[in-house]
């Protein structure tokens, strides 16, 4: 018997095999194919259906409201002109720092994209073209009943820009951008934690709204316009937190994750990304470059041992500062080898054969930082962070309370040569407790003597500054304080009642163009890692019955991912079977709320109750076909009488 007539032979078995299984009741197969959930990039195929352009004018435009219905305050006006104008658009403010211009390229088809609506009023809105002018009056709608305000806003007008202050939550709240009155000029509806900052193009990079690993790390980037309008997905393995840098070539260095280390650590990675294919084409692991047990922080923890929080490439030195808040280090690294060039911060508890990447403090009035985020590169050379301050000791006996602390930002004088560390400049000391942030928070550099100091994660429990994090503190009162300093003067202060991660301070409009389709989906989310895969005829899946329906489970099909949910007990043992061709692939469903520790934003399900919601996500990546899923629970195995098909 030849290899040909052996293959045809199982083949007719394991036809044969199927069809008694299904004579006798036994389901391999799922009868109902899976809920898929439409992406915003989807989603916004559809949503330019409806951007008409054809017999549209500038005396009568189509108008629409929230075009991506992600952006409420925004609008695009569609007209045709006969000759090639270049349209000049006014949104008009309630004074001239609030009221804003821009002239849009030359050409006789017009997308004219309009940002800085303010919410819940009939804006003013001014187009001219070349002799003719169109006033429209565009109404939008009220904020969210969860949107927040200001509490405060101080400044002087006299020196300030009509820029806007674009704010990611870390707790409740929106991405939102306030102008100096404290007005909210612009938000998204969709999550967008982290960074937010312009490419070299004119768009924002910003968060996904998915979830890649709980309980903050987004599957990756997009990269948006401010009506909401996606160009590019950018998607990691690893994921994306806290912080990227675009350099100079236009690739993307990315803080990421590697989740399948055998380390089991977190937030030590970080990638670059060809901005052309998405590709991962280098990699740096801390895990390599550093002992992960040096240097403990109050907060370390073994797989998040070192909490990279900031990302810097510095073309000058062709380096990488990278800033470390479980080890209180900033360090640079560097960019074509990975290898260590120095350490900044208190050289405690590091080992002899780090000792000699530490500076030495010279000058007067000299603080280590703690806890630090942000860390930057000055066009001086100077390195600027946000020193939260944390305890400002690595040893218990000496730390100081919350109440006798202080965040501020700070800026250093290295000298890589004779490895000395000058403070040159600080703001936020003489704020007290008052200015005093554990977490999260940011700095900017907008010019010489011209900075942002944003203390982001003040909280209060009954009426006492806390020392952690708002989430893990049970904290009752939130805060963010944004300082804008210029020559040592406070310009601008904004206080909201809530957390912020970051704070950018930015124009409303940039030089980027409009433009219809263009959408990209890049890079991958990798292949998910199975428990066991197995030859199995799955006789012994029961049908669903009320200990399986208690646990209300959910499953959905994402464009490049399934998604599984449910409610469960701590502690229960649950796995993912995808079965096909009497092959099974199972995947371990993790019960817990923190498979990895959050620290930075309060996001995901952290409760102490024994009931848990979780999700599991099993990539598409190296999965063609269609599959039968089945879910173990404890041993027994349950039929969801669904398949999915990649």
């Amino acid at each position: 018997m030849n290899k040909k007539t052996v293959i045809v032979l199982v083949a007719a078995v394991v036809v044969v095999i199927i069809a008694v299984f299904r004579i006798f009741g036994m389901q391999t197969e799922g009868e109902n194919e899976v809920e898929n959930v439409v992406s915003l990039m989807e989603k916004q195929i559809q949503d330019e259906n409806k951007l008409e352009i054809s017999g549209y004018t500038l005396d009568d435009p189509n108008v629409v409201l929230n075009p991506y219905e992600i952006s409420p305050l925004t609008a695009l006006v569609i007209f045709e002109t006969d000759e090639e104008v270049s349209p000049e658009v006014t949104i008009h403010g309630d004074s001239d720092l609030t009221t804003y211009t821009h002239t849009f390229a030359k050409g006789t088809e017009h997308y004219l994209p309009i940002y800085g609506l303010y919410a819940g009023r009939e804006n003013k809105v001014t187009i001219k073209c070349g002799d003719e002018e169109k006033e429209l009056t565009i109404k939008t709608d009220e904020h969210p009943d969860d949107f927040i305000l200001p509490t405060s806003v101080k400044k002087d007008e006299s020196k300030l820009s009509n820029d806007l202050y674009f704010y990611t939550p870390s707790s409740s709240g929106y991405t939102a951008a306030y102008d100096v009155n404290g007005d909210v000029r612009w938000y998204l509806t969709e999550s967008a934690i982290w960074e937010i900052n312009r490419l070299d193009n004119g768009r924002l990079l910003v968060s996904t709204e998915r979830l890649a690993e709980v309980p903050y790390y987004s599957t990756g980037l997009y990269e948006m316009d401010m009506l909401g309008k996606i160009y590019t997905e950018y998607s990691l393995p690893g994921g994306y937190h806290h912080d990227y840098y675009e350099m100079e070539n236009g690739n993307l260095l990315v803080a990421s994750d590697d989740f399948n280390n055998d380390s089991g650590t977190v937030e030590d990675y970080v990638v670059e990304i060809d901005r052309k294919t998405g590709n991962i084409v280098k990699t740096f692991d801390l895990k390599d470059i550093l002992k992960m047990t040096d240097g403990k922080s109050e907060n370390w923890i073994e797989y998040d041992w070192f909490h990279n929080n900031s990302v810097w490439y510095d073309k000058k030195t062709n380096s990488i500062t990278l800033s470390g808040r479980h080890q209180d280090a900033v360090i640079n690294i560097d960019y074509d080898t990975g290898k260590l060039n120095w350490i900044l911060g208190d050289p405690e508890g590091w080992s002899d054969e780090y000792q000699k990447y530490f500076f030495k403090p010279v000058g007067d009035n000299f603080e280590w930082q703690w806890s630090q985020h942000a860390a930057m590169i000055t066009p001086e050379g100077y390195v600027f962070l946000f020193d939260n301050g944390n305890n400002k000791s690595k040893n218990e006996k000496d730390y100081v309370k919350a109440e006798d602390s202080y965040s501020r930002g700070v800026m250093y004088k290295i000298d890589t040569d004779k490895m000395t560390i000058e403070q040159v400049w600080e703001y936020g000391k003489e704020r007290g407790s008052d200015f005093y942030s554990p977490y999260i928070s940011d700095v900017d550099y907008l010019d010489k003597n011209h900075y942002i100091v944003h203390s982001g994660g003040i909280s209060y429990k009954d009426g006492k500054i806390q020392n952690q994090p708002a989430g893990l503190a049970g904290a009752d009162t939130l805060k963010s304080d944004t300082v804008e300093l210029l020559n040592n003067e406070v310009i601008f202060e904004m206080i909201l009642p809530t957390n912020n991660y970051r704070v950018e301070k930015m124009s409303l409009y940039s030089d980027d163009e409009f433009e219809l389709g263009v959408s990209r989906e890049l890079g991958s989310l990798g292949v998910t890692d199975t428990e066991d895969e197995k030859f199995t005829l799955m006789s012994n899946a029961k049908e669903q019955d009320d200990d399986y329906k208690s646990h209300d489970i959910s499953i959905k099909k994402e464009k490049d991912r399934l998604a599984v949910t449910g409610t469960f007990k701590r502690g229960t043992e649950v796995k993912i079977i995808l079965y096909k061709d009497m092959m099974e692939k199972i995947y371990n469903m993790r019960i817990s709320t923190r498979p990895y520790t959050a620290l930075c934003v309060d996001l995901g399900n952290n409760n102490d109750s024994d009931d848990l919601t979780v999700t599991k996500y099993i990539n598409s990546d190296g999965l063609i076909g269609k599959y039968t899923i089945f879910i173990e629970i404890d041993g027994v195995i349950y039929q969801t009488d669904e398949y999915v098909s990649f």
